[in-house]
């Protein structure tokens, strides 16, 4: 089955589980805390066992999920190698507990550290955001990104999450921003997807783990996107650790945003 077909059948499966196992809690959900004080609901623990229960309709593989613990993940990943899913059941568990409606359920499947297709769903405004290698991004069918982005920082509309930035760059980047405006979305997996739209320019989020940006950077990607890391380097696929991930929606933005940056960290 060629990777487009898998990825609009993968799809199919997500749009399924959001509705059967996610909004259903959704403005009844109750809020509780991991160890690393990340929200956990029972709505992203019914989303990952649906997930693992429906993924072999598309393919089979061992699936590395956010709320497993670190033993079980790289044990996942480690018996991959031909294939592994990637999910986060729920992206902006905060946002979907306190009834904000900006989070995503977030699917990838991986070949060798390399994401081959991947979706990302809003069910609250049914926006599902999907990619496959070498066939490019779509939004409900329609092919990413939506619209030109800007073509200097300093027009740039920049999704940035502040909580984890070392200090003296986020202060900076309060005192001095280099662009025109500033958002922040809550949900790691639609910000990725924004800047595929052209809803964003830049972006900037100081540590995602790979189910935070499995699916997203393709999608990205496919629409044309440029990503890596802080310190320069590519961003690796791996469970651990987290990284500070840099993105932007054209090569020459993403030169200009690296540079920023690392020259005010």
């Amino acid at each position: 089955m060629p990777l487009l077909a898998r990825a609009r059948a993968l799809e199919s499966v997500v749009r399924d589980v959001a509705r059967e196992a996610i909004m259903p809690y959704f403005l009844r959900a109750v809020r509780e805390y991991k160890a690393d004080g990340s929200s956990l609901t029972d709505a992203d623990q019914a989303s990952q066992q649906a997930l693992v229960a429906r993924l072999p309709e598309v393919l089979s593989a061992p699936v590395i999920g956010e709320e497993m613990t670190p033993e079980q993940q790289m044990e996942c990943w480690n018996a991959g190698q031909e294939g592994v899913w990637c999910i986060d059941p729920i992206d902006g568990t905060t946002n979907f507990s306190n009834g904000v409606p900006l989070f995503a359920v977030s699917v990838a499947f991986l070949v060798g550290g390399e994401t081959q297709f991947g979706v990302v769903y809003n069910p609250t405004t049914d926006e599902s955001f999907y990619a496959a290698r070498g066939a490019g991004a779509w939004l409900n069918g329609q092919r990413l990104p939506l619209r030109s982005s800007a073509t200097r920082l300093a027009y740039s509309v920049a999704g940035i999450d502040f909580k984890r930035i070392p200090n003296k760059l986020a202060a900076n980047l309060v005192m001095t921003p280099p662009y025109y405006s500033q958002r922040n979305f809550g949900s790691s997996a639609l910000e990725w997807c924004f800047v595929a739209a052209g809803r964003l320019d830049v972006y900037l989020h100081g540590g995602q783990a790979l189910w935070d940006y499995a699916a997203g950077r393709l999608i990205l990607e496919e629409a044309g996107g440029v990503y890596g890391v802080l310190d320069g380097g590519p961003l690796e696929a791996a469970p651990l650790p987290k990284r500070a991930v840099v993105i932007a929606s054209n090569p020459a933005l993403y030169g200009e945003w690296l540079g920023w940056l690392q020259a005010h960290r």
